[in-house]
């Protein structure tokens, strides 16, 4: 644990996207680790929002965090942030993430994650603070055969639906910008030490997702409601239970992003492209989640709603893929990646911290906080 993040003290990071769900808990551990962040992203995408209630407050005034609302696709302002402040480290997150809300707005989708993407290396080719990124992605930038096997970084990437190709894009996109621009050189051909990796991630789960179309968040929307209702049940809809998908804690692949911009710092050789994924155990289908949440909800010993669910499988819904699997074996060698959450685990602490939510959500930080320090204790 120690030497992960202490080597982010006192470093400039910047994080684009720092407003999701996965952007608000990688914030965290960068400001409790001592890092001084440049946060790049619209507003909160949801509502409730998990970074509102993340209690960042205290970091702002110590101008520990910088908040930049704007938009990725604005190159111009992108630069001026990048200028202003000279971040050491990038992660870009920032994204359109919905599979279904590509197929409502493809060119937006394209715009946000290809050129979006386009525009953070643009501004690392030009800044020359910056050491060490990490561009992250989907498991859904292969093309998707339906194997039963885990997909490996060197099958071909051809995304399905607009959400997917564009994620398949941006990989294509650092392809190009790492061979032309960024390498451990002597600086004669105009190239520089620059460390750009990606991150291909599973599904994450974890408390303070609130995003529409993804299971968890739908979970906790139904129990809340079912809460607020004074009902004694809570009925899950669930839109595709026979699809089988590699869930993992947020904390996870986080942990793995960190531990590449760290590691590749001093050596380009760990410079590459990662599958971050569960061991093959965790890869359920959408419905034994759904079972595994029930029975964590329902097994809590209080006295709010029992949670049950009902397929609404829709045939004539917009194509998702059934099947889905990574290979993690190159980062588990190169990086030694090791799960430590499985999905059970999980999934209680998703509850645990869902529940807090809807009781207590004043004492979501230090949820936050006691989560971060156990997962990193097991590193």
């Amino acid at each position: 644990m120690s030497e992960l993040l202490d080597f982010y003290k006192n470093k400039t990071v910047l994080v684009t996207g720092h407003t999701g769900f996965k952007g608000t808990w990688l914030t965290r551990i960068l400001l409790t680790s001592g890092a001084r962040v440049i946060g790049y992203s619209l507003k909160p995408p949801t509502n409730p929002s998990l970074f509102k209630m993340a209690g960042f407050e205290d970091y702002e005034k110590k101008d520990q965090l910088m908040n930049v609302i704007a938009d990725i696709r604005d190159l111009s302002k992108l630069k001026e942030s990048f200028d202003k402040y000279k971040p050491e480290i990038v992660f870009h997150l920032a994204a359109q993430p919905i599979v279904r809300d590509s197929y409502k707005n493809p060119v937006y989708t394209y715009e946000t994650n290809v050129m979006g993407t386009v525009n953070v290396l643009e501004c690392i080719r030009l800044t020359d603070s910056v050491r060490s990124s990490v561009i992250i992605t989907t498991d859904k930038v292969y093309k998707n055969n339906e194997w039963i096997w885990g997909y490996r970084e060197d099958e071909p990437l051809d995304g399905f639906d607009p959400y997917s190709n564009s994620k398949s894009c941006a990989e294509l996109s650092v392809h190009s910008y790492k061979n032309s621009f960024f390498n451990e050189m002597d600086g004669s051909d105009g190239k520089r030490y620059c460390a750009v990796s990606t991150a291909r991630a599973g599904n994450v789960i974890g408390g303070g997702d609130f995003a529409n179309d993804r299971i968890i968040p739908d979970c906790v929307r139904a129990m809340e409601n079912a809460v607020k209702s004074r009902k004694t049940e809570g009925v899950i809809a669930v839109r595709n239970p026979y699809s089988t998908r590699p869930y993992q804690h947020v904390l996870e692949p986080l942990a793995m992003y960190l531990t590449i911009a760290y590691k590749q710092w001093d050596d380009l050789s760990k410079s590459s492209y990662y599958n971050v994924g569960p061991d093959d155990v965790d890869c359920v289908t959408t419905g034994n989640l759904v079972d595994l949440f029930c029975k964590c909800w329902n097994d809590f010993g209080t006295n709010l709603a029992k949670a049950k669910w009902e397929s609404h499988a829709d045939p004539n819904g917009p194509h998702e893929a059934n099947f889905l699997k990574l290979d993690s074996t190159k980062i588990k060698t190169m990086l030694g990646y090791k799960p430590r959450w499985h999905i059970a685990e999980c999934m209680q602490k998703t509850v645990e911290f869902s529940k807090l939510f809807i009781e207590s959500p004043e004492s979501l930080p230090g949820e936050m906080d006691k989560e971060i320090k156990e997962f990193f204790r097991r590193l």
